[in-house]
């Protein structure tokens, strides 16, 4: 290595790597880090003293302003003359010592459970809802209760009355399962989160029942779909009215439509059978019937049938309110 004279000029970085036959990268990775310091943290000129700072949590403390919100204390401190600091240091001073929180009594948010549920064959699963259908003068209302089973899509009870009321759903219930023989524990009664469906006098029944009770969650109508779709289907009828004269129009009316919609109508989620066909146990000799005549078709004329002999739909072997994500 070069020796360097003691007296020599101020070199540069490139004449003093030169001089110590080093690399210019080398001075900059080794040698510059060594020699910087860390720079000392500056406290602000205007900033509390630790005495300062004791004074103002000592005042918040205090029994007067404890309940009291830092721009309240303010107000107060400066109506009798006095200034301590500002609303904002205040906050600090608090969050320096982890006393900043929530003091309202807030609404904590439900963690609701999605409902998980399998009907293999009726009177299983029943889904139950009401809904709203127009008066004779604007603004009034009449209220459809409507019970399904969600395996055949059969609706074992319905009744229509001027309010909503949990004394008449507890009498439909009560009534329908005695009319289906429904035995303790083998029912489970789906509804969403009306004050109806929640009441006491329901939830106190469906108990003596030995009916297992199970909720939608909130503003989630996929968990009730089998009742949102019969709804539908009665809605969007091309004989559904504008509205209804009175009461016993509209009790007429569904009359008709639950005759037709349980004997007549040929449901696609059930192989386009009705729902009295699949509740009392006559879907598998009408789905034979219906083979046969296909096997005949295809026997007659089998040039039209290009994929080979056709095959009735099959009666689908369960009813799922929220399936499991591999089903």
């Amino acid at each position: 290595m070069k020796a360097v004279e003691q007296n020599s000029p101020i070199l540069g970085v490139r004449q003093l790597c030169h001089a110590l036959s080093l690399a210019p990268a080398t001075y900059y990775r080794k040698i510059k880090p060594e020699a910087a310091s860390p720079r000392a943290r500056r406290t602000a000129p205007n900033s509390l003293s630790l005495v300062e700072r004791q004074e103002v949590l000592d005042t918040l403390h205090d029994e007067r302003f404890v309940d009291d919100a830092p721009a309240t204390v303010a107000a107060k401190l400066l109506d009798a003359g006095r200034y301590l600091c500002s609303v904002r240091t205040m906050y600090r001073i608090l969050d320096s010592q982890s006393e900043v929180k929530e003091r309202r009594k807030i609404r904590r948010a439900s963690n609701y459970t999605k409902p998980q549920l399998v009907a293999e064959k009726p009177n299983q699963v029943w889904s139950w809802d009401i809904t709203k259908i127009k008066g004779p003068v604007k603004w009034t209302y009449f209220y459809l209760y409507v019970i399904i089973d969600i395996y055949s899509r059969y609706v074992v009870g319905w009744l229509l009355a001027i309010n909503e009321s949990q004394d008449l759903a507890k009498r439909l219930i009560s009534q329908t399962c005695e009319r289906q023989q429904v035995r303790p524990d083998e029912l489970t009664l789906h509804a969403d989160r009306g004050s109806a469906m929640t009441s006491k006098t329901v939830s106190n029944l469906l108990g003596d029942l030995g009916v297992e009770r199970s909720h939608s969650r909130p503003r989630t109508s996929n968990d009730n779909p089998y009742s949102e779709s019969q709804f539908k289907t009665m809605k969007y009828r091309h004989d559904f009215p504008e509205y209804f004269e009175d009461i016993v129009a509209g009790r007429t009316h569904c009359h008709d439509f639950f005759d037709w919609y349980n004997n007549d109508h040929k449901h696609s989620g059930i192989a386009y059978l009705s729902p009295a066909d699949v509740h009392f146990g006559r879907a598998a000799d009408l789905l034979t019937i219906r083979q046969h005549a296909l096997d005949a078709a295809y026997e007659r004329t089998p040039w039209r049938f290009p994929h080979g002999p056709p095959k009735v739909p099959e009666l689908p072997a369960t009813a799922w309110i929220n399936p499991p994500e591999d089903q």
